[in-house]
């Protein structure tokens, strides 16, 4: 069956002498991988769109135990990105959240929306790059059903308080009132950082990147999303040590 589709090439690996099995976030069929025969040739139309980071027009081939590549066309490469060590190393850590998050066969779109908008501001460098990470990182939790809870305290309602702690392993906050302490990690919040996580987790996407913050509050902000991203996953993502050797 011949299926065309769009898609973002999130893994790429070479096999043999000119071949490349491919990992796409696709639009509409999940997450895919697929193998692009003499991709690795630079003469092959291939070549260019089954490139890493690469968003392209894809027509795939789906037999019955894998897929195949026959022709691809790219949309964007996001050369802004591969001149930046820390954006291309961001770049990856999302890729591998996608890997990580997306399943195969599912309406794909809101995850591949949020990833090609961050990397466009990515390339651009129009949105500090820590912004972007706690945007793509909460924003993706939430679209896979790890929406945390984060109306107000858990054990009182309170919407606000001078400090408000987020415990990741819950995806829950306390007002500090009722944090005594806690057996677990936590994160302790102030107003506007709490804003920031409630913006990217509730707000209609086409407003998500619109808001900013301070330097210090970005830090605070990746913190809390960076650990919910671990504890959800049970893991600490490569990329993620990674791209955070480059950080300040």
């Amino acid at each position: 069956m011949q299926v065309k589709t769009q898609g973002l090439i999130i893994r790429e690996q070479t096999v043999g002498e000119s071949d490349r099995l491919v990992t796409v976030l696709t639009r509409d069929a999940g997450v895919v991988r697929a193998f692009a025969r003499r991709a690795k040739n630079l003469k092959d139309s291939k070549s260019a769109a089954t490139q890493l980071l690469c968003y392209s027009r894809l027509s795939i081939f789906k037999g019955r135990e894998k897929y195949m590549i026959d022709d691809a066309e790219p949309i964007e490469v996001f050369f802004g990105i591969r001149r930046d060590i820390a954006a291309l190393s961001l770049a990856q850590y999302f890729c591998e959240l996608a890997y990580l998050m997306v399943p195969e066969d599912t309406d794909s779109e809101e995850y591949l929306r949020l990833i090609l908008n961050s990397l466009h501001f990515l390339s651009k460098g129009t949105r500090p790059i820590r912004l972007l990470q706690s945007v793509t990182e909460l924003r993706m939790l939430s679209s896979a059903g790890y929406m945390p809870n984060l109306v107000a305290c858990e054990n009182c309602a309170a919407y606000e308080a001078e400090t408000m702690f987020f415990l990741p392993q819950r995806g829950i906050i306390l007002c500090d009132k009722c944090f005594h302490g806690a057996n677990e990690p936590y994160v302790a919040l102030p107003p506007g950082v709490l804003t920031a996580m409630r913006h990217i987790a509730y707000v209609d996407f086409e407003k998500l990147y619109n808001f900013s913050l301070p330097e210090d509050a970005l830090k605070i902000l990746n913190a809390a999303t960076e650990s919910y991203v671990v504890h959800t996953l049970h893991t600490v993502p490569k990329t993620l040590e990674f791209y955070k050797t480059f950080l300040d």
